[in-house]
């Protein structure tokens, strides 16, 4: 990495002046942040606990993140459901009031990618709602009118253990799971994946089984995304995608948000202990740009749900991923494309084919 000799011990780099200077000019958005629940009443402090707050954003020059309410899995029955979906409508409250200006902090909660780029355009944090876990929905596909109009603007499928909508990359036997509940998507998934189409949510495959984010690609009339998730050839895990799944994302039009969970990047040493850093992302998006291109990578942290690596501990640190990239080569235009215009194309395809067939984006 490009760096003066101000670093200190044991502390990353100290990025180029070339690379602050690009980072700050760039629309950076994070695809997938973790809220606390309960929550605190916190984001527009910077905190000590928080890897992601407002503060934070604006300090390590972000412009934009996809706040998921995120939902544990639990039993797949009528009081899960409804314990799931108070929840979710609870947490999607809560991001929608991080807006407003606190602190010498402005950010707005956008839902439309005009609103994200007026946002931008004005100097404004942009923050996106989202959900993850379909668990959320429970057996009703209604209720993601609901998320929509909360602003979220994808739902990942599952989390660890399957539901009613798919089967999950993880299963838990602890919840009565087999490996396979349903053979990918069931009946209630296809459904539901036509209902965010209609809605202008984007399919999140982020957890799901291989064959549920095969089927998922093929059912969706708007290519998926993957908001956080890295490379099985590189690191064998389960939560990863392989090169079948890379290339129907690349048939499709999808993105894969290559994440800073240290678990999905590298496997442990001889050893047994497993460290990764920002060299180790950026090895995972020169893996996908090889594969299937440049226009189908972008970049997530999963900061505040286990996302966190050596020199990139939380929001104030991106630039050393940037510097990173332009270590590598890349071009403006390219960590561009990394850094958000990649998952800005996938919204905005959303919101058309959710006009094609409503006349309406949310």
């Amino acid at each position: 990495m490009t760096s003066s000799s101000q670093a200190q011990p044991g502390q990353p780099p100290v990025p180029s002046a070339e690379a602050q200077a690009l980072h700050r000019a760039l629309f950076t958005l994070d695809s997938h942040i973790d809220i606390p629940w309960p929550d605190r009443g916190d984001a527009f402090e910077d905190t000590e606990t928080r890897r992601v707050d407002l503060p934070k954003m604006q300090k390590g020059g972000m412009s934009a993140g996809c706040f998921v309410a995120y939902i544990a899995q639990a039993m797949v029955n009528a009081e899960g459901h409804a314990q799931a979906q108070a929840q979710c409508l609870a947490m999607l409250d809560v991001i929608n009031t991080m807006q407003g200006t606190h602190n010498g902090v402005t950010a707005r909660v956008c839902s439309t990618v005009a609103e994200i780029t007026a946002a931008y355009e004005a100097g404004v944090l942009a923050v996106i709602p989202a959900v993850e876990n379909g668990y959320a929905m429970g057996d009703n596909p209604a209720v993601l009118v609901q998320f929509r109009a909360k602003g979220a603007r994808y739902v990942t499928l599952t989390h660890n253990g399957h539901n009613a909508l798919a089967d999950a990359a993880v299963h838990r036997p602890s919840l009565g799971d087999k490996p396979e509940n349903h053979g990918g998507l069931s009946v209630l998934g296809r459904e539901a994946v036509r209902e965010m189409n209609r809605l202008g949510l984007l399919i999140d495959v982020s957890h799901a089984s291989k064959k549920t984010m095969l089927q998922a690609v093929a059912a969706s009339a708007v290519p998926v995304v993957a908001s956080h998730s890295c490379v099985r050839t590189l690191c064998d895990h389960p939560r990863n995608l392989d090169d079948e799944q890379l290339d129907a994302l690349k048939e499709s039009g999808g993105v894969i948000q290559i994440t800073a969970m240290p678990a999905f990047l590298k496997p442990k040493d001889e050893n047994g202990a497993r460290s990764a850093g920002v060299s180790a992302f950026v090895d995972h998006i020169d893996y996908v740009v090889r594969r299937i291109g440049a226009e189908h990578v972008g970049i997530s942290s999963d900061f505040d749900g286990g996302g966190a690596l050596a020199d990139w501990q939380n929001a104030t640190q991106g630039v050393n991923l940037t510097a990173e990239l332009l270590r590598r080569g890349y071009d403006k235009s390219e960590i561009a494309a990394f850094w958000g215009g990649n998952f800005m194309r996938l919204l905005a395809r959303a919101e058309a084919v959710a006009a094609e067939q409503t006349g309406t984006i949310g």
